[in-house]
């Protein structure tokens, strides 16, 4: 599972905090998560549908609404505040190559999402998760005398036994709101998720919300799920519920081509602008490029995989050479940085090794030597050939050959030229 941060402003300037939730495989499509009224981007409930989501190929943006959690500014800008906030979410990973097509709101969150697919046109569909059908709800919440404080001012509210500050324009912001009308020109699929024993939102909220919409709207009980989905098993069922439905609706990347027997696949997998899916016949990852370059981060660079291909071959020669002189080698560490050619320089492999065990400074000044025999150290100073041909677009590749049992082999012709020497 990768998890990676997506910080975006709000209309006001502010930084929101959020988190890129994406499977082991690659994202087929994009989708915002609005968690419920007070929480944060870190409650079991976002965290959890999330992630459930992600692994069913549905890649999430689950963020802090404004002046909660780790984002910037004040909270109390009511409802609407709330769908702009949506709007920006939406927005911001657009313009990072990952255009949402799919919006999950939490209770007060789902109400906020109904309301901002609206502004989205690239909205396909929205699943809502014990949502108010009315944003007045909230205010049940809230302590009454809060309409009558005098404009402007915020005073000390307590909700769900946390402290905030709220002030009479958010009750006026809140009760400005036309929420049924809003359902009714939804345009979009409507998935409607309740618990029939949610004590915080009655399941009534549900019947109203489903007999608003227009089809195509669907609705699905909770049964025996409390309101904030605090047993694993609740979100996880709502996830898998949700990726389901919204299979039919949204537009979907193809599956992805199986991974070769042999050697290493890299296929975009959709997500920012460089990300990729590396394929081994051993292992999956991602590889990226940093942020301030326009990658997520979410995993090494080119350079930093082939300085680690520097870096392991190096360790497992020197491991092999001390093995056959039986020398007492506890551990290979080593450290490979790079530094790109300019004009005047060629690029810069600075590698820098450790050899723990008891040795003697002879054996140290041997094992430097083996180093610069490995087979990835000759492969970069000295010459390899690169031939390119094109995958067939429509098949999956039969696998280009990489021959492990020869690279092992060249480590040991390393060590036996070394021995003779």
């Amino acid at each position: 599972m990768a998890s990676t941060e997506f910080n975006f402003s709000n209309t006001g300037g502010r930084e929101l905090s959020g988190v890129l939730e994406r499977g082991d495989g690659p994202v087929r499509a994009w989708s915002v998560f609005a968690h419920c009224f007070t929480c944060d981007k870190t409650s079991l409930a976002a965290t959890r549908l999330s992630r459930a989501l992600a692994e069913q190929g549905i890649g999430v943006l689950r963020f802090d609404f404004t002046g909660l959690g780790e984002s910037e500014g004040e909270f109390g800008r009511g409802l609407s505040g709330d769908v702009q906030d949506v709007v920006c979410a939406a927005e911001a990973m657009a313009a990072a190559g990952m255009t949402p097509q799919l919006l999950v709101g939490h209770s007060f969150g789902g109400a906020a999402v109904l309301a901002a697919a609206g502004e989205l046109d690239r909205i396909k569909a929205v699943a809502v998760i014990g949502t108010p059908f009315d944003a007045e709800h909230v205010l049940t919440h809230i302590d009454p005398g809060l309409k009558d404080t005098p404009a402007g001012q915020r005073v000390p509210v307590e909700i769900g036994g946390r402290g905030f500050e709220l002030g009479a324009d958010f009750v006026r912001d809140i009760q400005g709101q036309n929420q049924k009308t809003r359902i009714e020109n939804l345009g979009r699929a409507l998935l409607v998720l309740h618990s029939p024993v949610d004590e915080i939102v009655s399941i009534d909220n549900a019947s109203g919300i489903f007999l608003a919409a227009r089809h195509p709207k669907s609705f699905v009980s909770l049964d025996h799920a409390n309101h904030l989905l605090t047993r694993k098993a609740d979100s996880d069922y709502a996830a898998s519920v949700v990726a389901a439905w919204a299979s039919r609706y949204l537009d979907l990347a193809p599956e992805a081509v199986e991974a070769p027997v042999q050697g290493v696949r890299v296929e975009e997998t959709g997500a920012g602008k460089f990300q990729v899916r590396v394929v081994t016949p051993s292992a999956t990852f991602l590889a990226d490029e940093p942020v301030s370059v326009g990658g997520l981060d979410s995993g090494p660079t080119p350079y930093d995989l082939l300085s680690a291909g520097l870096g392991a071959c190096t360790a497992m020669t020197c491991r092999l050479y001390a093995e056959r002189k039986n020398w007492p080698l506890e551990r290979v560490v080593v450290e490979v940085g790079h530094t790109a050619k300019t004009a005047s320089e060629p690029d810069r492999f600075v590698r820098k090794i450790a050899f723990q065990g008891e040795l003697d400074e002879a054996q140290h000044v041997r094992l430097l030597e083996i180093a610069d025999r490995c087979p990835v150290h000759r492969t970069l100073t000295e010459s390899a050939v690169v031939e390119t041909e094109r995958l067939p677009d429509d098949q999956p590749d039969e696998g280009v050959e990489t021959n492990t049992e020869d690279h092992l082999h060249r480590m040991e012709e390393v060590c036996a030229d070394a021995n003779g020497a």
